[in-house]
């Protein structure tokens, strides 16, 4: 994974986990308490390739957050693109698949999986490096790392 890559995964995981910073420099501070030091500059074209918005916080102000995804179908036309970006092994058991990640790879994969809400996903459990996916009654894990690994064939 690229430094940009882990930077903005730890921004999507700090914006998910309801870290609430109102401005960039904010965002920097947040980023530096992760060991991660980067420039206001560089931080704005994160935030946009992220997908953050402000929005007005419980208490008033504004904060970033990320935008809410407009739907399963948008989320599908990512998936392959993050799937290729994420993931790099795939492996079933019983009824789960279990799909290894780089460190911190696994919520955005996980994430898009969820927001895409494909036939035969019954849920997603993320870890730091690997997201267990159930798969819905009558398909088995093997059925399903197939349609996982013919995506990331196809990419």
């Amino acid at each position: 994974m690229s430094e940009k890559d882990a930077r903005q995964a730890l921004l999507r995981r700090l914006l998910a986990d309801n870290a609430a910073p109102s401005s960039q420099k904010d965002m920097q501070l947040l980023l530096a308490e992760h060991g991660v030091q980067t420039t206001q500059a560089t931080i704005s074209r994160d935030l946009d390739e992220i997908g953050a918005v402000k929005i007005r916080g419980p208490n008033g102000a504004h904060v970033y957050r990320l935008a809410p995804d407009p739907g399963p179908g948008a989320a599908r036309t990512r998936l392959d693109a993050i799937l290729s970006q994420f993931v790099t092994g795939i492996e079933a058991s019983g009824n789960l698949v279990a799909l290894r990640t780089p460190p911190a790879g696994a919520n955005p994969v996980a994430s898009v999986i969820d927001l895409s809400e494909l036939p035969g996903v019954m849920a997603t459990v993320a870890g730091d490096d690997t997201v267990l996916v159930v798969a819905s009654e009558g398909i088995s894990g093997a059925d399903l790392a197939d349609r996982f690994r013919e995506r990331l064939r196809a990419t």
